[in-house]
């Protein structure tokens, strides 16, 4: 059984977070283990506290996990503050970890910020190179790039930016433009399209966690990054048009609808 680790914050609503990307990574038939870097009390209408977990407790649980059931793959999210993710970049260099997907977690989808703007260069400079992808939002990509994004051609643009500035390919997603939900992944100079049903789904918590954990598992799968790309946007789609609702703001979607 494939095995993945996920390194992210709690979502106590369940629908984001630790809890979506350990659904995700069951409902690929793997084995998930967690590293909680992150308390939140947030639920579908947005996000009203952050407990931050000490940059020593996460460093224990990344040697509890490396030391014992080494991960095939590793999904990164939500990383609060600069010294944690030095922690964490530090122990993925010392156990040499493989398939890392970096989810930029800057901003909750009800807008709340989950990262504080100091850690926000560390993150680009400890943690970003060891990644094989990271997959940042339409507002992430414009914040990391620069580059005010308007259209496919900005987003590409602004995908072979970063890229070339960190040196790792890029999915810049498009889930949050107006069109198609088309995402283009950026790599060695190249760009690659992947075309996208944009689902009439107002439910769409957790939806950047889902995408990157599915990612992973077709990484740890022994996929190639386009092909894991590819399958974790038909997985991610298929939960979408599931229409599930719960709560009273953005809603989660529903992670076992291939069960």
């Amino acid at each position: 059984m494939k095995k993945i680790l996920t390194i992210a914050g709690s979502d106590c609503s369940g629908g984001a977070g630790i809890q979506a990307d350990i659904k995700t990574i069951t409902a690929h038939k793997m084995y998930a283990m967690s590293v909680i870097t992150a308390l939140t009390a947030q639920n579908t209408t947005g996000l009203t506290a952050i407990l931050e977990v000490t940059p020593e407790f996460v460093g224990r649980q990344l040697d509890a996990v490396f030391t014992d059931i080494v991960p095939d793959a590793v999904k990164i999210g939500m990383v609060a503050n600069a010294d944690i993710i030095k922690v964490i970049a530090q122990k993925l260099r010392q156990y040499n970890a493989v398939n890392v997907v970096i989810d930029p977690v800057m901003s909750s989808t009800s807008g709340s910020r989950l990262i504080s703007e100091n850690a926000q260069s560390t993150l680009v400079r400890e943690l970003f190179p060891i990644g094989k992808v990271i997959t940042p939002n339409i507002l992430e990509a414009e914040i990391l790039s620069g580059i005010k994004i308007s259209d496919t051609k900005d987003m590409q643009s602004a995908g072979l930016k970063i890229a070339r500035e960190i040196g790792c390919a890029v999915l810049v997603k498009g889930g949050h433009s107006v069109g198609d939900a088309t995402d283009y992944l950026c790599e060695n100079g190249n760009i690659t399209c992947f075309s996208g049903e944009r689902i009439d789904n107002p439910n769409t918590h957790g939806t950047g966690c889902t995408l990157s954990s599915a990612i992973t598992c077709g990484l740890a799968d022994g996929k190639s990054l386009a092909k894991s790309i590819a399958g974790a946007k038909k997985y991610l789609t298929g939960a979408l048009k599931a229409m599930l609702n719960l709560g009273s703001g953005a809603g989660p979607i529903d992670h076992m609808w291939n069960l």
